[in-house]
């Protein structure tokens, strides 16, 4: 059994998913202990899971075997994506300055080549931190060697780099232990802060010595034995990173972990699986169609959707069209292409105009800015080009017709993927590498097969995926 700490809009869904696989869910929110008739207690936590910060996934972060636990029992359907993270949260880096910028230093971190999670491969995302001055321990400039701990991981799609510190600390959810102080705090306000102050003098256990000690909010609701229990777990964590990093060489080889007590795992949720976190929610509550889907979409969008479903029984499809009347996209709005790789990149395909829509239905159009040569089609692509995607809600398939400014047509591309899902700011989807073109001559060619196939020797693509995207490619084929 694994104790799990869960928060974000995956709460309930994923709650219910890991209560029924065996695990135990701690330091429960107050709604989420009302919805379900089980002790969800403030005690100690493994595994700890959170929302990236634009909703489309989550990331799972814990010891090594605890995570691993978990995540078997968290892929809701088959365009759920887990990348492991090769600079997981709470690893200690011997790194080296690379570029000093105006608010903090970038240093390099060093990528193990063998995972640490069995089956779950390397993002394929570059291991560097941002470093920010106001959390180094003196000046820092490129070329210079810094120990550094990963305060805050980084999904491989964020447009951002896990935050690093100098500050080592160990957390347990409900205490956090740091090096090189000596003090007592507690994240709690008023009179419980100073009486959880007061009760660690009464507790049989002491943090190593070093190390202060700093009470979280959780810690609040907790009972004096589960508060002593908290400090003996994590002071037992504290020690052992004491020793390791006592034992690390004096002069390491340039970016090398030398800790690693924790790993940490992402997992970007696609259309099918938001829809099958649904379902499951609404076996706890109240639950309408889309409420996932939604929420990701756009926070503002939480209030409204937990409004319908407190006044009234939600019942059938997606309402796309009102959705988008409320929150976008609209006509006239400029929205991107977010084209996930299954490797874990997000690359960005430029933004365009949306000149029409009807229904769940989207068509976009994009001005080409730069010559060269549109992909697979092999014909010349000229400044000014035009290219007219056309997207669907849900489809796993989208085709872009390009044209010169004279009209004249340069050939289709049709692009295999998960789900789409009409965001208001952008389309998102995963690419499964399989393609189908149509050139100006008419002829139509599958393309990138092999690609798909390397993705599923790398373990970024599971076999289920992949036939359904043949599928899919297979059935767009015959009918161009």
């Amino acid at each position: 059994m694994t104790r799990v700490r869960i928060r974000g809009i995956y709460t309930t869904g994923l709650t219910r998913r890991l209560l029924d696989a065996g695990h135990e869910v701690v330091q429960a929110s107050p709604p989420i202990r009302e919805r379900f008739d089980v002790p969800l207690d403030a005690a100690p936590r493994d595994v700890w899971i959170t929302d990236t910060d634009d909703r489309q996934g989550i990331g799972v972060s814990g010891p090594i075997d605890a995570v691993a636990t978990v995540l078997d029992d968290l892929r809701p359907a088959r365009d759920t994506f887990i990348w492991a993270d090769p600079a997981p949260a709470g690893a200690v880096f011997d790194a080296y300055v690379t570029d000093a910028l105006g608010s903090g230093a970038v240093v390099a971190l060093d990528e193990p080549a063998t995972p640490r999670l069995d089956s779950v491969p390397f993002h394929g995302i570059n291991a560097e931190g941002f470093l920010p001055y106001d959390d180094a321990d003196g000046y820092v400039d490129d070329g210079d060697q810094v120990r550094v701990q990963v305060h805050e991981a980084a999904p491989p799609w964020a447009d951002r780099r896990p935050q690093v510190s100098t500050a080592i600390e160990i957390g347990g959810g409900l205490v956090s232990l740091a090096r090189d102080r000596s003090d007592v705090r507690a994240d709690v306000r008023g009179e419980r802060g100073t009486e959880l102050v007061r009760t660690t003098e009464m507790l049989p256990v002491d943090p190593p010595d070093g190390w202060g000690i700093r009470w979280e909010r959780a810690a609040a609701d907790a009972e004096i034995s589960t508060l002593g229990d908290a400090l003996d777990r994590t002071a037992d964590r504290a020690k052992r990173l004491e020793d390791t990093l006592v034992d690390a060489p004096d002069t390491p080889e340039a970016d090398t972990r030398i800790a690693a007590p924790n790993a940490t795992a992402w997992c970007w949720f696609g259309r099918e699986s938001r829809s099958e976190l649904d379902v499951i929610r609404r076996d706890v509550t109240t639950t309408m169609s889309g409420h996932h889907r939604i929420k990701a979409g756009d926070r503002s969008a939480s209030d409204a959707v937990d409004f319908v479903e407190a006044v009234c029984e939600p019942t059938g499809e997606f309402p796309f069209t009102a959705v988008a009347d409320q929150f976008g996209p609209r006509e006239g709005d400029r929205i991107g292409l977010g084209h996930g790789k299954p490797d874990g990149r997000l690359i960005q395909l430029g933004r365009g105009e949306v000149t029409a829509i009807d229904g769940d239905r989207v068509t976009l159009r994009r001005k080409m800015r730069s010559p060269g040569t549109y992909d697979a089609l092999g014909t010349e692509r000229v400044r000014g080009d035009v290219a007219i995607t056309k997207l669907v809600e849900g489809r796993w398939w989208y085709p872009t017709i390009y044209r010169g400014e004279d009209g004249e047509r340069k050939g289709t591309y049709v692009n295999i993927c998960t789900p789409v899902e009409l965001f208001p700011e952008s389309a998102r989807y995963v690419d499964l590498h399989v393609d189908v073109i149509k050139r100006p001559d008419g002829s139509v060619e599958r393309v990138d097969e092999d690609e798909l196939a390397a993705a599923v020797e790398a373990g970024h693509v599971t076999e289920a995926l992949a036939d359904k995207a043949r599928s899919v490619a297979a059935a767009v084929e015959n009918a161009l």
